[in-house]
């Protein structure tokens, strides 16, 4: 399946190549300050905020014989951008428009190429006239970036993710880890003596960890690949990380306890899916939220098991109380799974493993364009923004940029004055209705920049 393809064209030295470097993450193309160093089109798979595309980049556009050696590589720059299904037309927002740049225009308005204007070289207020100046060139208000230093991407997209909706392959593939076959990466964390080790063995079926009374004898972040046999009879892979118990940070003195703590949260960072493990004869303690707390800002799908449950007393009203205690002390992440394993007998062991796979593809989930949409208007229409001081925010559309996290973006006028508590609605209607249940969410607002809104306080 073919990628969508966008050219990049201009004239001379307005920073095509350091664009073109910019999305393919790679310095490809060779760039400098003389003008003409590209000659030939060099094309490369671009990744912009979770869009994926060919990007080709093009010599600069000079008016020239056909034969002589501008001319045939104005030959090239046209027959890139027939062939494009979006053209990128740049210009030095600090030199202006010159008269090079209008013939450029003149040339991809009669084109059926639809095309972007993009102001390069716009930090700070050195490009501000050229912006303006480029109205003139009838493609409208023009992407503000640099190049060089990389702002103004998140705009770029905007103005190209239109264009670019409907073609081939613009969602990304999945990663091999992305692969609903691929092994579950599992991480069990939590205090020390809340059974860890304990639980991995019995996963296991083996002593493979050391396992005693004495709190802490875990130090490294152990990882143990494994088959878990499901009560289906369908074999799925895990890699098991067993870690060292996590105190208060207070309380951890010692230097070798501080290096296991690091280790275990680096094992946090590599997992998929966290299980924070209690001690269902201690109950729920401030350290389990403070874990919980850190594993949810890591972007990792949680799951809570209470351990040793063979020997917990009054169950009932333990695991409803834990279940509240959590209700109100994660308030990001609301209806976590709370599980009961006994590490010493096994059971809930395999009901265990069956959300932590569910809770991982939910973590992995990708909504597609029409489906998010439609949420995104059915959200609104219920419940439509705020109007502060009378001028209303308009929500225009949203995307989904990445998984695992799942991660949106939400485009309009004035979102930067969303209440948290809108936000707050907003995230907690996709877990219901988009089915991502309990795992993070990352949500952030993006405004187009308006080039005749400069120097105002709001």
């Amino acid at each position: 399946m073919s990628l969508p393809t966008v050219a990049i064209v201009g004239r001379p030295n307005v920073g095509k190549s350091t664009l073109f470097n910019r999305l393919v993450g790679k310095k490809l193309a060779l760039v400098d300050d003389r003008p003409g160093v590209t000659r030939d089109r060099r094309e490369g798979d671009a990744h912009l905020v979770g869009l994926d595309f060919r990007v080709i980049d093009t010599a600069g556009y000079e008016d020239h014989d056909a034969q002589s050696l501008p001319g045939r590589m104005r030959q090239q720059t046209e027959a890139a951008v027939a062939q494009a299904d979006v053209a990128l037309f740049l210009f030095d927002a600090r030199a202006g428009i010159v008269p090079l740049d209008e013939e450029i225009a003149r040339w991809l308005r009669g084109s059926s190429t639809p095309v972007v204007l993009v102001a390069n070289k716009a930090e700070g207020r050195a490009g501000d006239q050229g912006v303006i100046e480029s109205l003139a060139l009838g493609f409208g208000d023009p992407v503000e970036l640099s190049a060089e230093h990389g702002e103004g991407v998140v705009e770029l997209f905007e103005a190209i993710l239109p264009l670019l909706e409907g073609k081939d392959a613009v969602v990304p593939e999945a990663e091999e880890d992305d692969r609903p076959d691929a092994p579950l990466k599992l991480a069990i964390v939590g205090r020390p003596n809340a059974g860890k080790s304990t639980l991995v063995n019995k996963m296991l079926g083996e002593d493979r960890l050391i396992t005693g009374p004495e709190a802490g004898i875990t130090r490294d972040s152990i990882a143990i690949d494994w088959d878990w046999a499901s009560p289906s009879g369908e074999i799925r892979a895990v890699r098991l990380i067993d870690t060292a118990g996590m105190r208060k940070r207070a309380k951890v003195q010692d230097k070798l306890e501080k290096l296991s703590v690091a280790d275990a949260l680096r094992a946090v960072d590599f997992a998929e899916v966290v299980v924070l493990l209690l001690d269902a004869t201690l109950g729920l303690e401030a350290q389990d939220l403070r874990i919980a707390d850190r594993v949810l800002e890591e972007g990792r799908a949680l799951v809570i098991a209470l351990n040793k449950w063979d020997v917990a007393e009054n169950a009932s009203s333990l695991f409803n109380g834990v279940k509240k205690a959590l209700e109100d002390g994660l308030s990001q992440v609301k209806g976590v799974t709370v599980m009961t394993v006994s590490g010493a007998t096994g059971k809930g062991i395999d009901q265990l493993l069956q959300a932590a796979f569910e809770t991982r593809e939910a973590w992995s989930k990708r909504v597609g364009t029409g489906e998010l949409n439609r949420w995104f208007e059915r959200a609104v229409d219920a419940n439509p923004p705020p109007a502060p001081g009378g001028k209303r925010i308009k929500m225009r559309y949203v995307t989904q940029v990445k998984t695992r996290p799942p991660s949106f973006v939400i485009f309009g006028t004035r979102v930067d004055q969303l209440p948290a508590s809108y936000e707050r609605y907003l995230v907690n209607s996709m877990r219901k209705e988009l089915g991502f249940g309990a795992v993070p969410v990352r949500l952030t607002l993006r405004a187009p920049k308006n080039p005749f809104d400069r120097g105002r306080e709001g």
